[in-house]
């Protein structure tokens, strides 16, 4: 997992071609006016999410972890934390279920190794497979305009 600001996004250019692909495309697009959405990159190697929602508490929302893909989340307006763990031994809540790239894993379980960590306009996260991570939760409700690249790794 990575955190950083837009500003430093070159410094992670070189840990894959498809990534420094994303990364230049959040640089130089304006998601403010863009609709709620999936936009292809790359056909399945790249593709954008353009999100609009409210944040929710930790107790209600799950951890989830990919293989395929490499998350890039971006926020573009607001603020949010993220959960965030290593994935260890850890059974999942729900299965992998490909189709979707992801397996969901319960957040009393997992509670009190997670680390929350701030995410704040022209702040990004890097998820990569074996990364567990809760997105889009604060104390109180707040509105996030959040963009999700999806970068597949093969």
């Amino acid at each position: 997992m990575i955190v950083d600001t837009l500003a430093n996004h070159h410094l992670y250019h070189a840990l894959h071609p498809r990534l420094s692909v994303a990364l230049k495309h959040i640089a130089n697009t304006d998601f403010s006016p863009l609709p709620v959405g999936n936009y292809p990159l790359d056909g399945e190697n790249i593709f954008v999410i353009v999100n609009d929602y409210h944040t929710k508490p930790r107790e209600v929302e799950p951890f989830e972890v990919h293989q395929k893909y490499i998350d890039v989340q971006f926020v573009v307006s607001g603020e949010e934390e993220f959960g965030y763990l290593p994935l260890a031994d850890q059974t999942p809540s729900k299965p992998y279920f490909e189709k979707h790239d992801y397996a969901e894993f319960d957040y009393e379980s997992n509670k009190a190794e997670a680390a929350f960590i701030p995410l704040k306009t022209g702040m990004f996260a890097l998820f990569f497979p074996g990364d567990m991570h809760m997105p889009g939760t604060s104390c109180d409700p707040v509105a996030v305009r959040k963009v999700v690249v999806k970068v597949k790794i093969d």
